[in-house]
């Protein structure tokens, strides 16, 4: 027993990331500006596919027990256990005509709009709540265009008067970022979950203009030079850390921005940064068209034997979308899609193997064909990425992302070939046992288990070790009884109120619900909307968070407090059919509880300064740390049990329910761990070793990657690199080993309420607090080591995440 013993704190130690997690750097992005080209803090995709993540934030982890997608009234009652907001599927909320911001004084916006001589552009106008139900296509262009022409005056002005003081440097620079930012991420939200042809061509046309406009602000000496001053001056040791943060960040941005870079080289990089942001553009747009492209027409029910009810629902009602009006459930016809909830329904539970091999192949080879093909995109993606390293006088773009992260190279592939032995034994056991129940069930492919099996056997395995069926658990979990206990929690954890707010602010879709957020005196803290249901017609798939606005005080409205933030959710699942609300699967619950963990990093911060408050400025690799905590309360008896109640009857999930849900916790964990340090580490050689235009594709490097990464391997027509737009058309580039590294501090945060006592109320709400005044409330303004180690008493350890995925034994015989 002690030999184990020290055979597994050996392992630990070697797996400890004090070292790495001590090189902290300074900022999210190596955009032109850290702040203006945040991408998208996607959340969980499926494992064994390529996501199709927004552009603004960060994506989410692709490893989903179940294949899961992330789902990424001005009268209104204050939440409590007992007046709860409403969340009803037939809401629809009240129009935005009652809407009336409070005045402002006379702006450069309002200047924006008298150059334009277009007073109605909504764009341009002055508001607290962005209006997303009124900006148009045609509002676009000479919207962008006119605001940056009046950016380009303010830039002008700071250049000729900047000082290194505070006041003359940092707070105009704040201005000019933030109505970029907040102005562009209207258009890009819109495009996201309202796209039409029209916005996409407008955004194609005015994004080279943008992107040249960050170029020159990224690479103002000027401004790097006083931000050098202040480092440099006698006062900067009187300086906040949240000051010291800002300052060190913007000298690392503009220093990956080029800004040190000769005129010539500066010149080449600018067209390196226009290209890459043209070609990642493109690369969403081809995997959603791919998405859309495909279309399976069922006639024959008995071809998709196996669906549950909801998938059913959901099959003939996109029928009657695309032509068929008659369509119904029960007698059809049924249209199959490449969208979230229908490709899973398909995978998991359709019995018509023939059915399931069609879809699958046709989602790994999504876009990689005819008009859509993004293989020569990613050729010339990652041509361009190392083209830029070089420039900046790095080796490869490896080193390039690495420079603002809490890791190095090494430290990160440390970690993933530690947690990739750990997982290999497991997920061979997994596949031995997955064959060896599908030969008792007399499957005739149980001894040639391939691709298109798995999810149906594994699912069919969990039902029958576990006695759980997803979809029949499905009436447990409603929509607004699932957001109600999650509201619960936030009070319980952050003695916060949330109350629905529907009416004070216009939404792009009337599905969609706007919340304030209130602290225990009742004032307002922060707002967020949220958009829960899928519309693959003009909505990308997966799940995020972003922010609207961040806090600030330099942009305060009255002059006295704080900007508040304003965040929206976003997610994919299952609307509701007929006269039932959305029953959500329990990965989908998780899903939005992981998205709730982003937005209340943004929406609970106290940092002051909008340059690093909330969300920004929190190093990439340490960013998923609350959302993936959030998910543990989806296994926590209290929390779970006051979400899971019939929405007809009442009744509470069975205790046995419950406790068959805490066991499956790390069903086929081995497997699912190996998929993600798949995706990592395919990730890391592309940017690290390939060499674009060389002897080997980039499709060898995957096969190459998955004979150490996959117990069966990738058929070789797989083309899933063309739908990962977690590191092609998001932010993820030699990034993707984030999730993991974050997994290890969000195991070990939650770790902090397990050595409370989870039973003891007291103690799980003293915990939350110091969670709320230092994870969440420190944001982007403190190292994330210090912040962590400020909440836990010591620095991270990857000993729980390593517990809760039941992995600790095959590490020790590892």
């Amino acid at each position: 027993m002690r030999g184990t013993r020290a055979a597994v704190q050996n392992v630990l130690r070697v797996l400890l990331l004090l070292n790495a997690l001590m090189a902290s750097r300074f900022s999210l992005s190596r955009s032109v500006h850290p702040i203006l080209k945040r991408p998208t803090r996607f959340l969980t995709h499926s494992p064994h596919f390529a996501p199709t993540p927004p552009l603004k934030s960060r994506p989410c982890p692709l490893w989903s027990a179940s294949f899961s997608f992330c789902l990424a009234s001005s009268s209104s009652s204050s939440f409590s256990p007992t007046s709860l907001p409403v969340f009803s599927p037939s809401h629809s909320p009240r129009r935005y005509a009652s809407f009336s911001p409070p005045p402002s004084p006379p702006s450069a916006m309002a200047a924006a709009v008298a150059a334009a001589g277009d007073v109605e552009n909504p764009l341009l106008k002055n508001f607290e709540f962005p209006p997303f139900d009124s900006v148009e296509a045609d509002h676009v262009r000479p919207g962008v265009r006119a605001l940056l022409k009046q950016l380009e005056d303010d830039l002008d002005e700071l250049e000729r008067t900047v000082e290194p003081t505070w006041s003359k440097l940092v707070e105009p620079l704040e201005k000019i970022v933030d109505k970029l930012s907040v102005v562009w991420g209207m258009v890009n939200h819109l495009k996201a979950v309202k796209d039409t042809a029209e916005l996409r061509a407008a955004i194609e046309e005015v994004q080279p203009e943008k992107v040249k406009f960050q170029l020159r602000l990224g690479q103002s000496k000027p401004i790097y030079n006083a931000f050098k001053a202040i480092q440099e001056s006698p006062e900067w040791q009187h300086l906040s850390d949240a000051r010291k943060r800002i300052v060190e960040g913007q000298i690392k941005e503009a220093v990956l921005g080029g800004v040190a870079l000769d005129d010539e080289k500066r010149e080449e990089f600018n067209k390196v940064e226009q290209e890459l942001e043209r070609l990642s553009q493109k690369f969403g747009e081809n995997v959603l068209d791919a998405t859309k492209k495909f279309e399976r027409l069922v006639t024959d029910k008995k071809e998709i034997e196996g669906l549950p009810p909801t998938a059913l629902g959901l099959a003939a009602q996109t029928a009657v979308s695309k032509g068929h009006p008659g369509a119904t459930s029960e007698d059809g016809p049924w249209i199959i899609t490449l969208d979230g909830p229908s490709f899973m329904s398909v995978m998991q539970h359709c019995r018509n193997r023939g059915l399931r091999e069609e879809v699958y192949r046709a989602y790994i080879t999504r876009a990689s064909s005819g008009d859509l093909d993004n293989t020569p995109i990613i050729d010339q993606i990652l041509k361009l990425r190392l083209e830029k390293a070089r420039l900046l006088n790095y080796n490869n773009y490896a080193e390039v992302s690495m420079a603002t992260k809490m890791a190095t190279v090494e430290k990160a592939q440390e970690l993933l070939e530690k947690l990739r032995s750990a997982s290999w034994d497991a997920a061979v056991k997994d596949l031995e046992e997955l064959k060896y129940f599908a030969k008792s069930q007399g499957a005739a492919e149980a001894d040639d288990l391939r691709h298109w099996d798995i999810s149906f056997w594994a699912e069919r395995l969990r039902e029958a070790k576990y006695d759980i069926n997803e979809e029949e658990l499905r009436p447990y979990f409603s929509l607004p009884k699932v957001m109600n206990g999650l509201f619960n929690l936030a009070k319980k954890l952050f003695d916060i109120n949330i109350e629905a707010a529907d009416g004070q602010a216009p939404v792009w879709n009337s599905d969609v619900r706007f919340y304030c957020i209130k602290d225990s005196s009742g004032s307002p803290t922060a707002y967020f909307y949220f958009d829960p249901y899928s519309r693959p017609s003009e909505k990308r798939g997966g799940a995020w968070m972003d922010e609207v606005v961040g806090r600030s005080r330099v942009l305060s409205r009255n002059g006295t407090s704080p900007r508040l933030p304003v965040a929206h959710m976003v997610c994919n699942q299952t609307p509701p059919v007929g006269d039932k609300p959305s029953l959500m699967t329990f990965r989908e619950v998780e899903t939005v509880f992981h998205e709730f963990g982003h937005a209340l990093q943004h929406m609970l911060t106290k940092v002051d300064e909008g340059l690093v408050a909330g969300i920004r400025g929190i190093e990439w690799d340490a960013v998923e740390l609350p959302s993936q905590f959030m998910e543990n309360w989806c296994y926590h008896r209290e929390t779970l049990m006051g979400i899971a109640k019939h929405y007809e009857t009442g009744e509470n999930l069975p205790e046995e329910v419950f406790l068959k849900l805490v066991a499956a916790r790390t069903y086929r964990a081995g497997t699912l761990s190996l998929r993600q340090l798949k995706f990592a580490t395919t990730d890391l050689e592309l940017h690290l070793n390939y060499v674009p235009g060389g002897s080997a594709s980039i499709y060898d490097v995957d096969q190459r990657v998955s004979k150490r990464t996959q117990i069966i391997p990738p058929l070789p027509e797989d083309r899933f690199l063309c739908g990962f737009s977690h590191i092609f058309a998001g932010g993820y580039a030699a990034g993707y080993y984030s999730y993991k590294w974050a997994e290890v501090l969000s195991a070990d945060a939650f770790s902090a309420f397990e050595d409370a006592g989870l039973d003891d109320n007291k103690a799980v709400e003293e915990t939350g607090h110091k969670f709320r005044e230092t994870i969440l409330a420190l944001g982007g303004g403190k190292a994330p080591l210090e912040v962590f180690v400020e909440f836990r008493g010591r620095e991270p350890s990857p000993e729980a995440l390593l517990r809760h995925n039941g992995l600790l034994a095959a590490t020790a015989s590892a």
